[in-house]
């Protein structure tokens, strides 16, 4: 069953790409198609999880090549869990897409090339998490970037421009060296096929494995924003309209910690280079949150905070444990939701208030109670309030590096219990200043006129500006409070979850259940 289901969380979105494409004069077609594709290939991605815990890794030959001729698709845990959580993330995000594109009117003025775009990062993220081939995943990085950066400077502003080229600028060279990391990779092993290179690179000298693991893991560390790779972040992603930093915030750097997991564990196994990767996520965590602490306004502030949790999963990583990667995954599946939830609750704040320049708000708990029940609980959970399932990956993390001992380990774990009380006090403050100040003291004009000057960065059709109003589109609304569902239904189902990361983690170190999948009997 696998082999049948296992293409499609690709193949859907592809084929629903196309169809949007030919019916781009009609937004009720297009949107009607985008939302049944993504919710199709949320079903083909559930099914998929049921089947790779029940029976383990399966790999699909596409073509019915042989490995290391033609491209490898496999399915085990990790990739089924990504799938799952990455196509919860889209779908969310694309209802919430449609309620403001309705809101705006865009059937009068559609920008018809959104949805096709869409669907394809979405094949993107699918492709990348899938892949079984060094190369095919260098391909689903690329889908990524073209495609995001049409989303990310959608709406033509010379702001959106600015940030989509350094955007492009930093990707670029991160595919560049990552496509200087396959070049190596197939120079040293013959094959671009991972468990083909699993087998091979014990026979590849010491020094040059180290060089490929160092090309690949800058790559990858570029694409996921670990320190000090991450100053292009909190540029780049709060420029966008609401949906799609809140896309690109839940799922763009979380693949490339998939990525890293996946090479670290299936190539490089036992490397020498876990120290270098405490130290970055030691610094990723801190740096990061400091920098959020100094925000005045919200999508930067949780920009920053993006960037600093993902220094929760490179300590993981690591550490090199099956705990310590169990942790990883699980703080990975977490934190795709929450952030996707908090820019979307971001999304509505500017669109109400026509800013999310902290100085400039206040009283929201009081004029919007529902957007502020919709923020605090991914805010709590995201500064790690027991019993949320931020807890409980950060706790799971910190166990396992107090079970290593090492003095820099019990260094990692310092830093993540400063950075998790800094969060909180991040959040703190957004609570005090945008939601329980009055808004009186805010630096806000009493006419409130100030808020209808200046561009526009929020429409939904990314075509015209819309004046702030107080009443929100129930559609966003409601896509809103459906993500913030889910991350409650992670603390709800955390125990299986949190089971499910274990044995995903002793799979990663074990790598027999991928080769055995992957390669004949005769291969391995």
């Amino acid at each position: 069953m696998i082999r049948y289901l296992a293409p499609l969380p690709v193949l859907l979105p592809l084929l629903g790409a196309a169809a949007t494409l030919l019916v781009g004069r009609h937004p009720r077609t297009q949107r009607t198609i985008s939302v049944a594709v993504l919710s199709a290939a949320l079903l083909a991605c559930l099914a998929l999880l049921v089947l790779a815990d029940r029976e383990g890794a399966t790999a699909v030959q596409v073509g019915r090549w042989g490995p290391g001729i033609g491209i490898s698709l496999l399915v085990d845990r990790l990739s089924a869990l990504m799938l799952v959580v990455s196509a919860t993330a889209t779908l969310g995000v694309l209802v919430y897409a449609v309620g403001q594109g309705t809101s705006d009117g865009t059937e009068n003025t559609p920008l018809s090339i959104f949805h096709p775009t869409y669907l394809i990062l979405s094949a993107g993220v699918a492709n990348a998490f899938l892949s079984g081939d060094l190369f095919n995943l260098y391909v689903g990085f690329e889908v990524l970037l073209v495609s995001s950066y049409v989303l990310l400077t959608l709406g033509g502003t010379a702001q959106r421009v600015q940030a989509g080229i350094t955007y492009v600028v930093v990707s670029l060279v991160s595919s560049l060296l990552f496509l200087a990391g396959i070049a190596l990779v197939y120079a040293a092993t013959g094959t671009l096929n991972m468990a083909q290179i699993a087998l091979r690179m014990d026979e590849v000298p010491d020094g040059t494995r180290t060089a490929i693991h160092l090309v690949l893991l800058v790559a990858f560390g570029i694409k996921a924003a670990v320190f000090p790779l991450s100053g292009w972040l909190p540029d780049s992603y709060p420029t966008a309209a609401a949906p799609v930093t809140a896309v690109f915030a839940g799922l763009l750097t979380k693949v490339g910690v998939y990525a890293i997991i996946r090479t670290e564990t299936l190539l490089f196994p036992g490397a020498e280079l876990g120290k270098l990767l405490l130290v970055a996520g030691l610094l990723t965590m801190v740096i990061g949150i400091l920098g959020a602490v100094a925000q005045d306004d919200l999508k930067r502030l949780l920009s920053f905070t993006l960037v600093s949790h993902i220094g929760y999963m490179i300590f993981g990583i690591g550490l090199g444990s099956a705990s310590g990667l169990a942790g990883s995954v699980f703080y990975v599946a977490h934190h795709i939701l929450i952030q996707t939830a908090l820019f979307l609750v971001a999304g509505l704040i500017e669109r109400r208030n026509a800013t999310t320049d902290l100085d400039r708000l206040g009283s929201l708990a009081r004029t919007s109670p529902l957007i502020a029940v919709l923020f605090f609980v991914p805010a709590m959970n995201l500064a790690g309030i027991p019993p949320l399932s931020g807890f409980i990956g950060k706790l799971g993390l910190l166990q396992a590096g107090a079970q290593d001992g090492s003095v820099l380990a019990w260094a990692v774990v310092g830093g993540g219990v400063v950075t998790s009380l800094l969060t909180l006090y991040a959040v703190a403050r957004v609570w005090a200043k945008a939601f329980w100040r009055p808004v009186e003291q805010a630096r806000v004009e009493s006419d409130g006129s100030d808020l209808d000057a200046g561009p526009d960065e929020t429409s939904g059709s990314f075509l015209v500006r819309q004046r702030p109003s107080t009443q929100l589109p129930r559609t966003m609304l409601a896509s809103t409070a459906a993500v913030v569902l889910v991350t409650v239904a992670l603390t709800a189902v955390a125990a299986p979850l949190y089971g499910y990361a274990d044995r995903a983690s002793v799979d990663l170190l074990d790598r027999t259940p991928y080769l055995i999948a992957v390669l004949p009997e005769d291969a391995r």
